[in-house]
């Protein structure tokens, strides 16, 4: 089978969302290492290889709010779709704990043919889909761990990750906080978006409204946990989408 550095699902729905996951595999493609980056199978089964369960949120996310999903087909530590690629971090050596030997001695050549083979393809389809239409929406998927190696356990279900544009956010925070089950982050466990990443490049570069949701990965493990959350969440961002009048 022909590898190919990303998927997508209903290309043609006519929604205005878009629904995007960065991190949705561990796969390494055959011309990485011969499909391998040298880390044993828990590592690559860990958050450091891929954001758990994401994928299966956001291809339902993005079917229930009736627009396209597309996500990526390489593992963040193949090369990460979430960075510029200026970005020191684009091709991590160490992560969490774990060094990365097929990364270790990856020079400029190297980086190239990532950059090339996938990370370049994944953008120009996200940048092809995002332009269809003039009021896109983008509602970018990630997770992350309970808790890192020697770091305390993070508390949030659930965390928000915005920058300068607050138009979906506000309200969608808002009304996130209104569900007395749910532990809600602002900008956490991490903070806003990093110049040249992809919310960065594809939305708040051109003014297009957008949010980042993070997912403690622990409580989208299986298929219907990751339903579940799509249903929770679909209807949050149609009703903040409508407060924010984007």
């Amino acid at each position: 089978m022909t590898y190919r550095p990303f998927h997508t699902d209903g290309a043609t729905r006519p929604a205005r969302w878009l629904v995007t996951c960065d991190h949705a595999t561990n796969t390494v493609p055959p011309f990485v290492g011969d499909g391998s980056l040298g880390l044993p199978e828990t590592d690559m089964a860990r958050h450091i290889a891929y954001d758990v369960g994401a994928k299966g949120v956001a291809r339902e996310l993005a079917r229930r709010l009736d627009g396209p999903a597309i996500c990526a087909n390489f593992s963040r530590l193949v090369i990460d779709p979430n960075r510029g690629e200026d970005d020191p971090t684009l091709l991590m050596k160490l992560y969490d704990g774990s060094v990365i030997p097929g990364n270790r001695h990856a020079g400029p050549g190297e980086l190239e043919k990532r950059l090339n083979g996938c990370y370049r393809p994944y953008h120009t389809a996200l940048a092809e889909l995002a332009a269809r239409r003039d009021d896109t929406v983008i509602v970018s998927v990630h997770s992350f761990t309970p808790q890192l190696r020697g770091r305390p356990p993070r508390p949030w279900h659930v965390g928000l990750l915005y920058a300068a544009d607050r138009r979906l956010a506000r309200p969608l925070l808002a009304r996130m906080r209104q569900d007395p089950d749910l532990c809600v982050g602002e900008n956490e466990p991490y903070g806003g978006h990093l110049p040249g990443d992809a919310i960065a490049r594809h939305a708040i570069a051109w003014e297009r409204p957008n949010i980042l949701i993070e997912l403690r990965n622990d409580l989208i493990r299986t298929e219907s946990q990751q339903a579940a959350w799509a249903a929770r969440l679909a209807p949050m961002l149609a009703e903040a989408a409508e407060t924010a009048g984007v």
